[in-house]
């Protein structure tokens, strides 16, 4: 049974972008829907604000009702499930990412991630989901995806580093029927920095850019060959990995990175690169974790 493609809500305009940006996802690729909404029982602004428990409760599923009822409107012929419970937000949607083929949720950006009733709930999903999360504003329009825009990935290390983040965004290029810019990101190491004579020797055995460009295609090439109708633009240069990425996803449709999914001393993290993208990039952004 294939996995669907599940979206968080909570009635915020960020959300039901997110929903909208899942519902064109899971057309493309043929997959069911899953709306998944988590509450929990107290006063507050959003879905179920006021009365008493049974009229929040209400609050709750007409708004998920409603916001199902826009998107089949939209798309007659989609297969979609809800999913209203009772519960910690960050808990169940990270429980509902580990039968996802992709998780989408909304996210202000331009500052902390945002997610469901408290701040913190889209960034602890981020940092928990074994699947792909992918956060979307609340002006992402579909018009983006039409422009014949780019999906721009990050790759990172070696071809086993970096074959989940590659292959997300090889099989959503090719769903989008639309070009792949794969970024590479290099910097000198801190012996180059300061050695004249390091650098010398460094251009006579070719450079670290010649190095870079062969890492990037060896990792492209298992990939270009299960997916050859993909165009595909190598993108090597020096800088921050962060900034080089913003930079070349400034008119992208979509902004893929990776995310180490292992656990720290201090938790799950999201990471560098992740972390700044997420606040900053004005596509939608999607966090792949991998080994």
């Amino acid at each position: 049974m294939s996995r669907p493609i599940t979206a968080g809500i909570d009635g915020s305009d960020e959300s039901l972008a997110a929903l909208a940006w899942a519902a064109r996802e899971a057309v493309r690729r043929d997959r069911a829907l899953r709306v998944v909404h988590a509450w929990q029982d107290e006063p507050r602004e959003g879905l179920g604000a006021a009365g008493d428990r049974d009229t929040r409760a209400g609050r709750v599923r007409q708004g998920v009702a409603d916001a199902v009822r826009a998107v089949t409107g939209r798309h007659p012929g989609l297969e979609v499930s809800t999913e209203v419970t009772e519960g910690a937000p960050a808990e169940t949607l990270v429980a509902a990412a580990a039968g996802a083929e992709l998780l989408a949720l909304g996210s202000r950006g331009h500052g902390a991630v945002v997610g469901f009733l408290l701040g913190s709930v889209g960034q602890q999903v981020v940092a928990g989901a074994r699947r792909p999360v992918v956060l979307v504003r609340s002006g992402d329009r579909a018009s983006a995806e039409a422009a014949g825009r780019e999906v721009v990935v990050g790759q990172q290390g070696t071809l086993e580093d970096s074959a989940d983040v590659l292959g997300f965004a090889f099989v959503t290029a090719a769903a989008r029927r639309t070009a792949l810019r794969a970024v590479r990101a290099w910097t000198l190491p801190p012996v180059f920095a300061y050695s004249p004579g390091s650098l010398q020797l460094l251009d006579e055995t070719g450079g670290l850019e010649p190095f870079e460009k062969n890492a990037l295609s060896e990792a492209l090439e298992p990939w270009r060959e299960r997916f050859p109708d993909v165009p595909v633009v190598e993108h090597v240069e020096m800088g921050s990995a962060g900034q080089v990425l913003l930079d070349a996803a400034a008119r992208a449709q979509l902004l893929v990175v990776g995310r180490r999914a292992h656990r720290t001393a201090v938790g799950t993290r999201i990471g560098s690169v992740a972390h700044g993208v997420l606040h900053h990039a004005h596509c939608p952004v999607a966090v792949v974790p991998h080994d």
